[in-house]
């Protein structure tokens, strides 16, 4: 007997157009690729509306409902990547802060305040840029040192996380990384 489903039913399914944007990470999801979609009830209307994600930046951002779809009898990922998908959305839930975390730069000025140990962001240091999720919508809610980052996050592994949202070489990669554990070792 299948699963029964919510009202909202949030959905895979492949993207028909090409033209939607991926509400986590603002890339667009090609025609034909598996996209998540997560269902609410439309402010503005009656029924559903839908947000559409790449199944990998539901897992990191939208955690909750992204499980319910994947106990779903007909969700086709395979076992591999339904395994892979649910430990990240765990540990998001795990950590609550962590869906907040929206990449990494460096940064261009030395106007912004931590939001963890209030303190300026000194020009060129690296800052994680925060997002929190309200009224069906992502806002930007401004930035922590990288050597706040574990204590904020309350984990420290959070490198593949920051990376999967930010555009980095591998240089800059490992200049984050190092940036991250010197926190551990202070």
């Amino acid at each position: 007997m299948p699963e029964e489903q919510p009202e909202f039913t949030h959905v895979f399914e492949l993207a028909k157009s090409g033209r939607a944007k991926c509400r986590g990470c603002g890339k667009n999801i090609a025609k034909d690729v598996l996209r998540f979609g997560e269902s609410y009830e439309n402010p503005y209307g009656d029924g559903a509306a839908t947000l559409w994600f790449h199944p990998l930046c539901a897992a990191h951002k939208r955690p909750e409902p992204y499980l319910v779809a994947l106990d779903y009898d007909d969700c086709p990922l395979d076992d591999a990547t339904k395994t892979q998908h649910r430990q990240i959305a765990e540990f998001g839930i795990a950590h609550r802060r962590l869906p907040r975390l929206d990449g990494a730069s460096l940064a261009p000025t030395a106007r912004a305040r931590c939001r963890s140990c209030k303190e300026m962001i000194p020009k060129e240091s690296w800052r994680l840029s925060l997002v929190f999720f309200a009224e069906a919508r992502f806002e930007p809610s401004g930035y922590i040192h990288a050597k706040c980052a574990s204590e904020y996050f309350e984990t420290a592994d959070i490198l593949d996380r920051a990376c999967h949202f930010s555009e980095l070489s591998d240089e800059e990669k490992k200049s984050l990384s190092e940036a991250l554990q010197e926190t551990q070792s202070s």
